[in-house]
């Protein structure tokens, strides 16, 4: 089965390990859709599919020479994080056809899991269609509090110790639904417009706007760019197309005496949902194909 995979990772600095990330994906029978660092957040995507097994071992080799390579207790950046591996998320990109090929896809992913925290003594969290009721399943819950306020105390783990890693944290892991992740930059160090458009865009969700349906947000300074970013992860793209949002976003920004320089595109976008997204413009790879039967 084809399989999309996006790692994402606590490292953002340093460009021959990425270099070395992008070496070991082409090296595999895999699609590379994505491969990138940000400074400010300090942190790198990758994203990349192909069938099972070849994303696996990809995984793992990318493991072997990134989470060496990190201390949580030096690093700093502006994003969210609580692992080195941070979040590791993968979304089947064909039909299941049978309860059974679901099944095995469940125990695919739980096998990645245990082989993670048995290698690397890492705390193991399964989130999304993978929890299995030992926490919260979204990551934002999992993620409350961060690397430091996990440390020292007991950890639900699925998998690995019940405690924080004291260098690479805690990896959040599993099977999810498309979700698209876009930064809106803009080009002002002063945070407080993408802070408010931010918040604005998370209180339409709380009183059940459908144009913010799914959709979480995020505001961030970006001081080596002298600049500010509004940051959405839209979970429900079946439901929730991209365009109204950069819409809401632009004219928010208009409003308050702004501009929006670029909307980017963080990873991959599937093809079913281009047509809602016409404000992105995603390079050729970025775009993953979806046999129809496996689409809602």
């Amino acid at each position: 089965m084809r399989v999309l995979a996006s790692p994402s990772w606590s490292f953002g600095r340093d460009r021959r390990l990425l270099s070395a990330c992008g070496e070991i994906l082409g090296d595999l029978p895999l699609t590379v859709h994505y491969c990138a660092s940000d400074i400010d957040h300090n942190r790198t995507v990758t994203t990349f599919s192909g069938e099972q097994e070849a994303v696996e071992e990809g995984l793992l080799r990318l493991c072997d020479i990134v989470l060496p390579a990190i201390d949580l207790t030096r690093h700093v950046g502006v994003h969210p994080r609580i692992g080195a591996l941070d979040v590791c998320p993968f979304t089947p990109l064909a039909p299941f056809r049978t309860k059974l090929r679901e099944r095995r896809f469940r125990e695919w992913v739980e096998s990645i899991g245990a082989n993670l925290a048995s290698r690397f003594d890492l705390p193991v969290l399964l989130y999304e269609k993978s929890e299995k009721g030992l926490h919260e399943s979204d990551l934002p819950t999992l993620r409350k509090g961060g690397f430091g306020g996990m440390i020292g105390r007991e950890i639900p783990t699925d998998f690995g110790p019940k405690e924080v890693h004291p260098l690479l944290g805690v990896t959040v892991l599993g099977w999810r639904d498309f979700l698209i992740a876009v930064n809106s930059h803009l080009p002002t160090p002063d945070i407080t417009v993408a802070r408010a458009v931010a918040g604005m865009i998370r209180e339409l969700r709380s009183n059940g706007d459908p144009r913010m349906l799914g959709v979480r947000s995020m505001a961030f300074l970006l001081a080596s760019q002298e600049a500010s970013q509004v940051s959405v992860n839209i979970t429900l793209p079946d439901l929730t197309p991209v365009d109204p949002i950069l819409e809401f976003i632009e004219r928010t920004v208009s409003d308050s005496g702004s501009q929006v320089k670029f909307h980017e595109l963080v990873g991959a976008i599937a093809d079913q949902h281009l047509e809602g997204a016409t404000r992105l413009h995603p390079r050729p790879e970025q775009i993953v194909r979806v046999e129809a039967a496996a689409r809602p």
